[in-house]
């Protein structure tokens, strides 16, 4: 693979690179509220942005709250002055708030969603978005009044698909089979944090992807920069990365993610590639990952992470991977492990769902055909 070898993105028509760009880190990044100044200035996004664009890739990724709009801002800048609009998927986002003291600017309402979409179309200088996510669950707006809103603001022409970023299982299967039942657009992603050190998605959500359609684009690949190879197991230095007694950082010096780093420096020393290639490369070739997003804040991080899609991990080395960083099953899925539904569902036979050879073709899609996990029919396509 390469950033311009293109996959349809869930059960839709939309082809999208494999990694996408993430435009957080534009504008000195951050989210309102949520992150300081840091990341990269105009002329270093731009920059970015053109190599990006240059290597064939197409899937750009923001939001309405990345850097308080200026994310939004300097992409539709840059876009334009590519002129490659048709060229281009922008995925972005609305929920976070710009306006404080407004209770309608954020949430996921009618009313801030309707805001917030023109808002970011002004932002962006361009009449539609390809992509619109619902960025955060609100806990309170009904799943109906979102599934009318993305099927009004698709029959308007201001944006082409949606998705959800970020809310329970439950709350997107209900959505989609609301949409379903009432001929509204359905959804074509989530976009889910999924790293070597976060796979908590694949109890819930990659079964769902798998059911439904769903696309998933993988937010923090890299886990906040763990696995970029600035840090090792024996080094592990303090920083916004670990958590200080008052309880503030994000945690991640763990002794688990320490057996991770370890791990994870050892092979890509063996394989001959960067630690962040290979987590990468991981990280994309999962069941029902359609994209990993790259954010970069120096052009030397995206050119590393480009070359993340020009091997492929020996498997024997895969299954190392899959095995330091696994996780346990939760209640209920711990009742649904093979050995267990043996004992108790299938005594005495061997039940299998699907052929092996069908099976095969939705957990490890190897093909340009669906990047959602649906097997391989070049008739369909």
């Amino acid at each position: 693979m390469s950033v311009d070898h293109y996959y349809l993105l869930g059960r839709s028509g939309l082809r999208v690179s494999r990694l996408a760009l993430g435009t957080m880190t534009f504008g000195n990044g951050g989210i309102r509220g949520i992150a300081g100044s840091w990341g990269a200035d105009a002329p270093a996004a731009r920059e970015i942005f053109s190599r990006y664009i240059a290597a064939g890739g197409n899937f750009i990724d923001t939001a309405n709250s990345y850097a308080g709009g200026l994310s939004e801002e300097l992409v539709g800048t840059f876009v334009a002055e590519a002129g490659v609009r048709d060229a281009v998927v922008i995925a972005t986002k609305f929920s976070n708030s710009l306006s404080s003291g407004n209770p309608n600017a954020g949430g996921n309402g009618r009313k801030a969603m309707m805001q917030a979409v023109d808002a970011s179309l002004k932002r962006l200088k361009t009449d539609y978005i390809d992509l619109y996510l619902l960025h955060t669950w609100d806990r309170m707006t009904p799943a109906e009044e979102v599934m009318r809103t993305f099927d009004d603001l698709v029959r308007a022409g201001k944006i082409r698909y949606a998705g959800f970023s970020d809310v329970p299982g439950w709350y997107a299967a209900r959505a989609q089979t609301w949409a379903e039942a009432h001929a509204l657009t359905q959804p074509i992603c989530l976009q889910l944090p999924y790293s070597l050190v976060e796979r908590s998605i694949e109890h819930e959500f990659m079964p769902l992807s798998e059911a439904i359609g769903l696309g998933i684009t993988a937010w923090s690949p890299l886990a906040m920069g763990l696995l970029s190879g600035k840090y090792r197991s024996g080094a592990l230095e303090q920083g916004r990365l670990s958590q200080d007694d008052s309880g503030s950082g994000l945690g991640l010096f763990t002794e688990r993610n320490t057996r991770i780093l370890a791990a994870l420096e050892r092979i890509a020393g063996e394989i001959g590639r960067s630690m962040a290639q290979v987590a990468l490369n991981w990280c994309v070739n999962r069941p029902g990952v359609a994209a990993a997003i790259v954010g970069a804040s120096r052009l030397s991080q995206l050119e590393d992470n480009l070359a993340a899609l020009d091997f492929t991990i020996p498997s024997e080395l895969r299954s190392e991977l899959d095995g330091v960083t696994a996780i346990d099953a939760p209640y209920p899925y711990s009742l649904f492990a093979d050995d267990y539904q043996a004992g108790i569902l299938n005594t005495g036979t061997s039940v299998g769902d699907k052929p092996p050879s069908y099976r095969r073709d939705i957990l490890l899609p190897k093909v340009t055909d669906y990047a959602f996990g649906q097997p391989k029919d070049k008739e369909r396509a």
